[in-house]
């Protein structure tokens, strides 16, 4: 009996001398999603727009997100006005504001409507504070789009002030 719990106690201790051993690292190999890269945007900010200008029907600015951006965010502030930059900026100058993917703009630029990531619609005066989604390893291109509201309307001044950040 006493050889029997000799034995017992040996296999308990190299069961429990096995378990604590530090695992090998797996010799997997990680995806380019997977890993973090000295390029990474963090901590920048990018102008997307900084400009006033005229709006009849429709305004379009691309922005380009780099790759590894985890967290962009765009934000900023627009106003618009009725014929010129200090004219009415009420109701009568409302317009819509547009923040597209590739896929929604290439909706968008055949006339088919569809969703957005982001939406302002009928306003004159504006802040946005919007997280888009991160880029992974690839530059992923966006759009900010200012519309004017169905039928036209007066021509429209509108002045932009967009960023984003990483």
């Amino acid at each position: 009996m006493p050889r029997r719990c000799l034995s017992i106690c040996f296999a308990l201790i190299l069961f429990v001398a096995a378990a604590c051993q530090k695992k090998q690292a797996s010799s997997e190999q990680l995806s380019p999603i997977d890993r973090a890269s000295p390029s990474s945007p963090v901590e920048t900010t990018q102008t997307v727009l900084r400009k006033t200008f005229a709006l009849k029907t429709s305004a379009t600015f691309p922005l380009e997100i780099p790759p590894h951006a985890v967290q962009p965010h765009l934000h900023g502030i627009f106003q618009s006005f009725v014929s010129d930059v200090r004219g009415q900026s009420d109701e009568a100058a409302n317009l819509d504001l547009l923040v597209l993917n590739q896929d929604q703009y290439d909706e968008f630029s055949h006339g088919r409507s569809g969703e957005a990531l982001f939406s302002v619609e009928a306003s004159h005066n504006q802040a946005i504070n919007f997280d888009l989604p991160a880029s992974l390893d690839r530059s992923v291109k966006y759009y900010l789009i200012f519309r004017s509201l169905s039928g036209g309307g007066p021509k429209k001044v509108v002045e932009a002030d967009f960023r984003v950040d990483f």
